[in-house]
């Protein structure tokens, strides 16, 4: 991964995933692009969170622009030895619009954003505009949770019921950021009492397994009637720094991400998610 957008709003949240991104990609070289976005509007609830019409209101380009560059010798200043290389930019636009004309204008890798959590988004925030790039632009993205903290990955997690079809593009993502940190991809199913696949599931299984070949890697599964209980139970016993789904499987991984209102339920708000694009 070379070219990376990280869109800021200039919250502490933004600063969190610009510092997280700085971080992780340490040890290459990559083209950080920091993008500002001047948009107002609302979400009035999770319903239309991921197709709230937004207006243009903001004029002062020239404060936005000196904010970025506040930003940029920040980082210049707290990170002399970075490998990173640093562009920033200051737009007017629908924010979604902005986000895909930013992803293919400078043929982005990867979109990290920071959230302010990832259940009861009811304001146009940097969090609620996350979801809607999850499920809108068509890149991968790390979204960085307001709570997160910094820590090289050793363990990724990868739920799946095996109901979907790998597709390369999405394994290429998955694998280079498990190089990047020699980290072990923990597949995980989570199943309440049918622990049998069916043929469908058992062939993409298959592929996996094929796939992660060479790599370190194992497979779990973990008998739970609740999705959000199995992964957090999972994530507490294995030492997890990151979790991976497939944006295509929508249903799964919006319970994951966007609506984990079970009790004693945390990772939302502290583990990183790595959402994988075809």
């Amino acid at each position: 991964m070379k070219r990376i957008l990280i869109p800021t709003d200039f919250s502490h949240n933004a600063w969190n995933a610009i510092e997280y991104a700085l971080a992780f990609f340490e040890k290459v070289a990559v083209d950080i692009h920091l993008l500002h976005i001047s948009y107002s509007g609302s979400v009035t609830d999770e319903a239309n969170l991921h197709a709230n019409g937004i207006s243009i209101i903001d004029n002062s380009q020239k404060k936005k622009e000196k904010k970025l560059r506040e930003i940029q010798h920040k980082i210049e200043t707290l990170y002399p030895r970075r490998t990173a290389r640093v562009e920033i930019r200051a737009i007017q636009s629908l924010f979604i619009e902005g986000i895909k004309n930013a992803v293919e204008e400078n043929n982005i890798d990867l979109i990290v954003m920071g959230t302010k959590g990832a259940s009861g988004l009811k304001e146009a925030t940097i969090g609620s505009h996350t979801g809607a790039v999850i499920t809108r632009v068509k890149c991968p993205i790390l979204v960085i949770p307001e709570r997160a903290v910094f820590e090289g990955p050793k363990n990724i997690v990868f739920p799946t019921d095996f109901n979907i079809i790998y597709k390369q593009k999405v394994l290429d993502t998955l694998l280079a950021v498990a190089d990047l940190h020699q980290a072990s991809v923990k597949v995980l199913r989570v199943a309440n009492n049918d622990l049998h696949l069916n043929e469908e599931q058992e062939k993409n299984r298959s592929f996996l397994h094929d796939a992660l070949v060479g790599r370190s890697y194992s497979f779990h599964w973990v008998k739970s009637p609740k999705l959000e209980q199995g992964l957090q139970s999972f994530i507490d016993v294995m030492d997890i720094q990151l979790v991976a789904m497939v944006a295509k499987n929508l249903n799964f991984f919006q319970r994951l991400l966007f609506k984990p209102r079970v009790a004693r339920i945390s990772y939302h708000s502290e583990i990183p998610f790595l959402v994988l694009h075809e």
